[in-house]
């Protein structure tokens, strides 16, 4: 380790998390908007002999990333999720790995129901209708949708997100089903103090009776394409899927024949399969009217992306320093 450790970060982050950095180590930040190369962040670990790595989950961290600097001490990720980083490689390096756990999940819950709202209540086609020079006059049945209080909200997924965006329910009145892997009668007794009467069904019928269904859980091989043709049918023709969990939850062909055959009215996404999805992507073509498409921002309010940075910050410390990690990613995994 050098007198000064330095810490490479792979594209800039919010100044609450480098200003603390760069008061103790020699900080240098790729200033630039798309993800580096793998062999770009080998080359640059390297070149500065770094102690320290920030990455985004869009970074490839393996074992030839790892071995770049001999000095490298702790990798930390500007994320939740870490499977981007090979924790088997970083254990037998002896290289500790930061995330940042639970700080998404109220802006997250936020943002589901801004897209649920936004495709209840059209409100960006109302816009495109007014950007156009379409509003004429008022009229009774002008960009109608369907009604939000008193309606069934379907959570596929009560984890801490999904019991978020269920508990927000709770202000329009509205039915809760949930499904999962298992029943969750802590979740149940949680939500029932804030008057959220949630009830575990199966997919099935939370598909059949829910008028609005938001997935809330991670991409693993079980979930991938969770939502295909046969889930899509069974939904009614009047309801409305959001998603802002991984954008492989949902089977992207699958849902546009749904939206193009009016298998259901619209979706709202804030992740998608491809992400980025291009922008002539044919997805898109249901836009505005049955299709809401938000560039995963999930986690983008100033309060959010400034304590991931500080959380980052603080892990890329406690590496450096040779202390626990105070968010260890090793330790979330059970490894």
């Amino acid at each position: 380790m050098t007198a000064t450790p330095t810490v490479y970060v792979t594209r800039k982050v919010p100044e609450a998390g480098l200003a603390r950095l760069r008061d103790r180590y020699e900080v240098v930040v790729r200033d630039e908007k798309l993800p580096p190369s793998k062999a770009h962040i080998e080359r640059r670990l390297a070149d500065l002999d770094a102690d320290g790595l920030v990455c985004l989950l869009s970074d490839t961290i393996d074992a030839d990333v790892l071995d770049a600097s001999s000095d490298l001490s702790v990798v930390s990720t500007f994320s939740v999720g870490y499977d981007h980083i090979d924790l088997e490689a970083a254990i037998e390096r002896d290289v500790a790995v930061g995330h940042t756990p639970g700080v998404l999940t109220e802006t997250t819950a936020d943002l589901a129901w801004a897209l649920l709202m936004t495709c209840a209540c059209r409100t960006v086609e109302g816009h495109a209708y007014v950007e156009a020079d379409e509003w004429e006059t008022w009229g009774p049945t002008l960009l109608t949708g369907p009604d939000v209080h008193g309606a069934t909200l379907g959570i596929i997924g009560l984890g801490n997100i999904g019991t978020a965006t269920a508990r927000r329910a709770a202000g329009f009145g509205m039915a809760v089903r949930y499904s999962g892997r298992s029943r969750k009668p802590d979740r149940e007794a949680e939500l029932a103090e804030v008057g959220v009467d949630a009830t575990y069904v199966d997919r099935e019928e939370l598909l059949a009776e829910s008028d609005f269904v938001s997935l809330h859980v991670p991409l693993v091989e079980s979930t991938e394409e969770l939502i295909g043709a046969s889930e899509l049918r069974q939904m009614p023709d009047d309801s409305i899927l959001v998603n802002t969990s991984r954008g492989g939850v949902v089977d992207t062909d699958a849902l546009d024949t749904a939206l193009e055959e009016g298998w259901i009215a619209r979706a709202g996404l804030d992740v998608t399969d491809p992400e980025p999805l291009p922008g002539d992507h044919p997805l898109l073509r249901h836009a505005p009217s049955r299709l809401v498409v938000t560039p995963h921002i999930g986690s983008a309010s100033i309060g959010t992306r400034d304590r991931m940075a500080e959380m980052v910050a603080a892990c890329t410390e406690a590496g450096i320093e040779g202390e626990p990690l105070p968010h260890s990613a090793r330790q979330d995994a059970g490894l």
